[in-house]
C-alpha cells in the first residue's frame, strides 16, 4: 500500500494551491479533490496563458493523469458544466480521466439564495461569503437533507429536487423572483446531463483500492487551514475542514494512510472578506502587495486585504496538519521592498504569545522581525544557490521557526518559475 500524499494551503487560501498540484503531477498517477466546492479557485499558468478551475482537480491539464472529485466536495453542476467547457475549449477532453462520487454533494439552485439571504441577515457582521451557495450546501449535507450525486442515477433526480425545495418555500417566497430560480432550475438540469458524461464512482472503494495498487495519489485542498470550520477564525471561516484530517474523511481513507502533507505558504498573507488579520496593512504598503501580487480574488474578483507574513499562524496551522513540507509562494512579489518584515508573536493584553487566542475579539498586536530585502528580480533564477542571500535568509529563519523544510521556492505565476531546494 502506498500511502497518499496531500497538498494544502496554510493561510487563509490563495496561496498557490493550483500551481503546486500542477508542478507535483508529474509525479503522481491520481490526483483528488477532497473538500470545498466552487468557492475556491486555484490558478495555474502556463504556455502564457492563465487557467482557473474551480471544482476540478489541478492535475487536469497533465495527460493520463486520473483525476477525481470525492464525496468531501460539493458541486455546483453549472459551474462544472461551464469549467468543462472551458476545457474544451483550451482542446483538453476530460470525460475519460476525471471521475466523480457518487456520495458528493450537490449545490442546488436555491442554495446561493439561502446564502445571499442568511449574508444580508448579518449587516456589519457579514463573513464575506463568496455567495456560491457552499455553506447551505453543507448545512442541508449535515442535515440529512442533501442531494448526491449518485441520486442522479435514481431516475428521479426532479422529484428529489422538488422536495428538497419544498423544506425551504417560506424563505424563497420573498425573494425567487429576485433571483430568477426558475432559470437557475433549468440550468441547473441542463448542467446535470452534462454532469452524466462522466463516470460516477464509489470514490472511497477507488481511491483504496488505487493505494493498495501502488498507485501515486495526491490529494488536493481548497480553502486555507485558517478558514477550517473547527480551527480557522470563527465565524469568518468556510464550511468544511480544510486540514489534513478533512483529506480522511473528505475521500474515505484512514489517517494511516496519509504520506507527505505539503503546505502552500505565500511569503506574505492575503485574505478575502471579514474576520481578523493581525498583520493586515491598510497602508500604502498593504497597496503596494496588493498590485504587484495581482491580489485580486479568481471567484470573486473582489480585492484582497495584503499583510505580512503570519508565522504564529502558520505554525498552528503546521501543527493541526502535520506539515512535512512548505512549497514558498509569490516570493518574487517581494523583489522591491528595502524592508520585509515577518510577525513572531501576537502582543495580547501586554503580554507575547505565539498561540492563537480562543476570542478572535482580542485586540491583538503582532510582533514582528525585519529583514533587508534581497532588491533583486528573481523571476529567471532556476537554480536555488543563484538566490539572492537575503532571501535565503528569509527562508532559513522561515524554516527555523516553524521546524519544517522549504522545499519549493516559487520565483513568478508561470509553471517552469520554480525552484526545487538542495
Amino acid at each position: 500500500m502506498r500511502k497518499i500524499d496531500v497538498l494544502l494551503g496554510l493561510q487563509w487560501g490563495d496561496e498557490g494551491k493550483g500551481k503546486g498540484v500542477d508542478v507535483l503531477t508529474p509525479n503522481y498517477d491520481v490526483v483528488v479533490r477532497f473538500q470545498g466546492g466552487p468557492n475556491a479557485g486555484h490558478s495555474l499558468e502556463f504556455e502564457g496563458k492563465k487557467h482557473i478551475l474551480h471544482l476540478i482537480p489541478s492535475g487536469i491539464f497533465h495527460p493520463g493523469k486520473l483525476n477525481i472529485i470525492a464525496n468531501g466536495v460539493v458541486l455546483d453542476p453549472v459551474i462544472f458544466r461551464r469549467e468543462i467547457e472551458g476545457l474544451e475549449n483550451s482542446g483538453i477532453r476530460p470525460y475519460e480521466t476525471l471521475k466523480i462520487s457518487r456520495k458528493a454533494h450537490l449545490i442546488l439552485p436555491f442554495h446561493p439564495l439561502l446564502d445571499a439571504v442568511s449574508e444580508a441577515s448579518k449587516g456589519e457582521a457579514k463573513i464575506g461569503s463568496t455567495l456560491k451557495g457552499i455553506g447551505p450546501a453543507y448545512r442541508d449535507k449535515i442535515g440529512r437533507d442533501g442531494i448526491r450525486v449518485g441520486d442522479i442515477e435514481s431516475g428521479k433526480i426532479e422529484e428529489i429536487y422538488r422536495n428538497a425545495r419544498a423544506k425551504y418555500e417560506h424563505l424563497l417566497s420573498n425573494v425567487k423572483d429576485t433571483y430568477d430560480l426558475e432559470k437557475r432550475e433549468a440550468d441547473f438540469f441542463a448542467s446535470i446531463e452534462k454532469l452524466k458524461q462522466f463516470e460516477f464512482i464509489d470514490s472511497e472503494y477507488e481511491i483504496n483500492r488505487l493505494a493498495y495498487e501502488d498507485k501515486k495519489i495526491l490529494a488536493e485542498g481548497a480553502q486555507g487551514a485558517m478558514l477550517d470550520i473547527d480551527f480557522g477564525s470563527y465565524p469568518y471561516v468556510t464550511s468544511s475542514n480544510t486540514i489534513c484530517g478533512g483529506a480522511c474523511t473528505g475521500m474515505g481513507v484512514p489517517p494511516s494512510m496519509i504520506g507527505e502533507v505539503i503546505g502552500i505558504v505565500k511569503a506574505y498573507c492575503t485574505r478575502v472578506g471579514g474576520g481578523p488579520f493581525p498583520t493586515e496593512l491598510t497602508n500604502e504598503v498593504g497597496q503596494r502587495l496588493r498590485e504587484i501580487g495581482h491580489e485580486y480574488g479568481s471567484t470573486t474578483g473582489r480585492p484582497r486585504r495584503c499583510g505580512w507574513l503570519d508565522l504564529v499562524a502558520l505554525k498552528y496551522s503546521v501543527m493541526l496538519s502535520g506539515v512535512t513540507q512548505i512549497i514558498l509562494t509569490k516570493a518574487d512579489v517581494l523583489d522591491s521592498f528595502d524592508t520585509i518584515r515577518v510577525c513572531t508573536h501576537y502582543k495580547v493584553n501586554n503580554q507575547n504569545t505565539d498561540r492563537v487566542p480562543f476570542s478572535i475579539e482580542e485586540l491583538i498586536e503582532p510582533v514582528y522581525v525585519e529583514f533587508s530585502g534581497w532588491k533583486t528580480i528573481i523571476r529567471d533564477i532556476r537554480k536555488s544557490d543563484s538566490l539572492p542571500e537575503n532571501l535565503l535568509r528569509f527562508k532559513s529563519f522561515i524554516e527555523k521557526t516553524i521546524g519544517v523544510p522549504i522545499t519549493y521556492v516559487s520565483t513568478g505565476p508561470a509553471r517552469d518559475e520554480i525552484i526545487r531546494m538542495l
